[in-house]
């Protein structure tokens, strides 16, 4: 893999805006990640790395059908195995067990959650059933097969569609039927539309089940102690949000929050599947309070596969009206999403889909019908971008049906339905799953997607197709924009803390996986109180280190986390400043800050060290007066909340070689135009856009668990489950332009989920425009090698 980042332009060329708070010399640096040297010397530290006296460790008897009832457990063999200290079934843990919370309610939702174990029935392949709890773990791991769970077979729900037949067995026995919500909404007169349109085009499209594959798999360690607070419990959980966490053990146990602390230390990878909670999560500390002893559980990687929430699976059956000249009239679109066994997230998914279709474009009408089905497979969360890719992929290959249809230049066709830069903030008519306004904050659509096709090479595309297929060579170039839901509330939390060494120390509610939080926070951090960027040490993933957080999801950090640092590091260089005015006697505002030092304009030689005014805050000589209101210490603590989403966007494009005979896709270039605001570090900015470009690429070629006609999962190893490798990544060139948010000091958007959206939808666009001789139409991903095979031969026999 090479990457380019547009030529390397000079940054004006890249970063041609100002951020609604002054200061650029950190903020927009291209600093070296301050985590790396750590992480590369193997001194991180995940859950499976921590131990603690006297712990034992859990195993997990797990489902092996999809759905049945349980009609008994037998326990008696396994707690006789070497090193087996306990077993436990539901009945064993009833007077502690609560249902698992389900944290985004709707009114449309019929929401159904488990129990940590098994209750009365099993739902998917791997549910867990029961627990063992031994000395080690392979004792934990042998005693399972000792274990003898008698089932009653029950009918499995494989699909969506499948689950919505009337005649279909009810997965969850108090519901009438499968259907865990439906809803519609939109805006404008579709009726109208369809009827006044010129061109109508209809289709449907298939986005499959995928899994999230963090590099980390899951675990937890959970310990009990007594003390004068009474009974405490401290969980160690590869988690996004440890907060959350603490809320739900905490009223699991009816603890107070303070007795609940949750640490999440280094987490190899979330991309959403880690947020929220899990039964482990429970049953672990259940066990650990039954036996007085700290227990610990890290999952294998086929565990990940079978029981970690998965992702996407979605059936659509979209329409799009159009005028003659291109356009948009409106856009229909009816889908089922495949919910799996319960609701972790509510309608997050298939909401978002439903907020994403319209993309940057104008549709004075527009209707989405959403069917959410409970299936006999393992539950759908967010992952990265989380519903969104779906409602790219229906908006993007309507648009190159309609173009097509019309004979219409594809990126005319989205030129001549851009919102335009004048017409922001933009309000879609649309509401959110919280019920606020869709409202686009700002943007300029029409930029990224010539940047993007400057950097395809666009204008002599035609001509380097022709040469290839005179070749005999299958060549074929795809386009898809995008508008990205960011910077979600309600809040998020930071303390900055100068000690009276001069350290800065920042504390956040939010948890890094990877995203570069000790680098990113403490440049704005250093930006904001002016201090170097090597003297921040940024800790997060610690709920006793800081009271309130929500956590790292939804490209929301850089938003949330960062403009809180900015307030309270702006907070805490007030105060420095007030307090260093009276032991230089000068006026604050006469006073710089400037790498840790403060010093009076105009008169450098009259300075103080920030670490000096930490001390006499901390502990005061005699002399000095606190100014009126000002109380001890350096410190402040910002819980900043956003009034409304901000809206990252882009325009990818990719090329790629269709080999007809064997339905190999070949990826040779792809090309990013992607718009976040404020960009904190390009450095970071480009790992995180290329991270999720791979990403999608593996759901557009690769990725799908697949299920058999009796709900057992067939893509159970990576030898069927497929990711992209090193050697799947084409050549990747990205350019960052900048148009700030008016909703944050800061205007930062987020980055996280951008490069993954749309990129199913621009590979899709790609292999169709290669195999454009054959009149072959994607409307399915992955692209497998067989079903392209299989499309390509149906086209043939479709012209004999």
């Amino acid at each position: 893999m090479s990457v380019s980042r547009a030529n390397d332009p000079p940054p004006s060329a890249v970063h041609d805006a100002a951020p609604p708070l002054a200061g650029r010399r950190f903020i927009g640096a291209r600093l070296p990640r301050k985590e790396d040297p750590r992480l590369l010397r193997g001194e991180g530290v995940y859950v499976a790395d921590v131990n603690v006296p006297g712990q034992l460790y859990a195993a997990f008897v797990r489902s092996p059908h999809a759905h049945a009832r349980i009609v008994r457990v037998d326990l008696s063999a396994a707690r006789r195995q070497p090193g087996v200290v306990a077993a436990f079934a539901f009945p064993d843990i009833a007077h502690l067990a609560k249902p698992l919370p389900m944290l985004v309610p709707h009114r449309a939702l019929r929401p159904r959650m488990p129990y940590p174990l098994a209750a009365d029935k099993v739902r998917f392949v791997g549910e867990a059933v029961a627990m063992i709890v031994a000395e080690d773990p392979y004792a934990a791991e042998d005693a399972l097969e000792a274990v003898h769970v008698e089932y009653e077979v029950l009918p499995p729900l494989t699909s969506g569609a499948q689950a919505l037949a009337p005649d279909a067995p009810r997965l969850h026995d108090d519901l009438e039927d499968n259907v865990a919500a439906e809803l519609r909404h939109g805006v404008g007169d579709i009726t109208r539309a369809f009827a006044e349109a010129d061109v109508v085009i209809e289709e449907s499209f298939r986005v499959a089940r995928i899994s999230g594959q963090p590099m980390e798999p899951r675990g937890c360690l959970a310990r009990w102690e007594r003390s004068k607070f009474g009974d405490t419990l401290t969980l160690w959980d590869s988690t996004q949000s440890p907060h959350t966490a603490r809320r739900v053990l905490a009223d699991m146990f009816g603890l107070p929050q303070q007795n609940v602390r949750v640490i999440a230390p280094d987490v190899g990878g979330g991309f959403g599947i880690k947020n929220r909670f899990y039964q482990e999560e429970g049953a672990v500390p259940i066990a650990a309070r039954l036996l007085d002893r700290p227990v610990k559980w890290v999952e294998d990687r086929r565990e990940d596969l079978l029981t970690t929430y998965q992702a996407r699976d979605q059936e659509h059956h979209a329409a799009i009206a159009l005028r003659r000249d291109g356009t948009i009239l409106g856009v229909r679109d009816s889908f089922i999403a495949d919910q799996g066994a319960y609701t972790p997230f509510g309608l997050v998914v298939p909401y978002n889909t439903t907020t994403t279709l319209p993309g940057p474009y104008r549709l004075p009408a527009y209707e989405a019908h959403m069917r959410v089905a409970y299936t006999s497979k393992p539950p759908i969360a967010p992952y990265r971008a989380a519903g969104r890719p779906q409602g790219v992929l229906v908006m993007e290959r309507l648009l190159d049906l309609a173009a097509e249809a019309l004979g219409l230049d594809r990126a005319e066709i989205r030129r001549r339905n851009f919102v335009q830069p004048h017409e922001f903030p933009y309000d879609l008519g649309l509401k959110d799953r919280d019920g606020s306004n869709v409202v686009y904050d700002s943007g300029n659509y029409p930029a990224t997607l010539e940047q993007a096709l400057q950097l395809i090479g666009y204008a002599d595309w035609p001509a380097r197709q022709a040469a290839a297929r005179a070749e005999g060579r299958y060549l074929g170039l795809g386009l898809a924009a995008f508008v990205e839901s960011t910077g979600r509330g309600p809040f998020e939390s930071a303390t900055v803390r100068v000690e009276p060494s001069g350290r800065v120390i920042l504390i956040t509610g939010a948890c890094s996986q990877g995203q570069s939080h000790e680098t990113t926070l403490a440049q704005i951090c250093a930006e904001r109180l002016g201090v170097r960027v090597e003297d921040v040490s940024v800790l997060t993933g610690d709920t006793g280190a800081i009271p309130l957080g929500v956590g790292t999801y939804a490209s929301r950090t850089a938003v949330v986390a960062g403009n809180a640092v900015s307030q309270a590091a702006r907070a805490v260089r007030d105060k420095a400043l007030r307090a260093a005015a009276q032991l230089l006697e000068a006026a604050p505002e006469d006073l710089d800050l400037v790498d840790g030092v403060i010093t009076v304009r105009g008169a450098p030689d009259r300075q103080l060290p920030l670490a000096q005014v930490a001390r006499t805050l901390t502990a005061p000589p005699p002399a000095f007066l606190f100014p009126p209101g000002m109380e001890p210490g350096l410190e402040a603590t910002s819980n900043w909340h956003p009034a409304n989403n901000a809206y990252a966007f882009g325009t990818h494009a990719a090329i790629v070689e269709v080999d007809i005979e064997t339905g190999q896709v070949r990826v040779l270039r792809y090309v990013v135009a992607h718009d976040c605001g404020t960009v904190i570090n390009p450095l970071v900015a480009d790992g995180q856009t290329i991270g999720g470009v791979v990403q999608g690429l593996g759901s557009a070629l690769y990725e799908e668990m697949v299920y058999d006609a009796t709900g057992q999962p067939v893509t159970a190893s990576y030898l069927d489950y497929l990711l992209p490798g090193a050697t799947e990544v084409p050549p990747i060139a990205l350019a960052h332009s900048e148009t700030p948010s008016p909703l944050n000091p800061e205007g930062i958007k987020g980055l996280g989920e951008g490069g993954a959206m749309p990129v199913p939808a621009c590979i899709a666009s790609a292999v169709e425009d290669a195999l454009r001789p054959f009149g072959v139409r994607i409307t399915a991903v992955p692209i497998t090698p067989a079903r392209l095979r299989a499309a390509i031969e149906a086209a043939r026999r479709a012209k004999s």
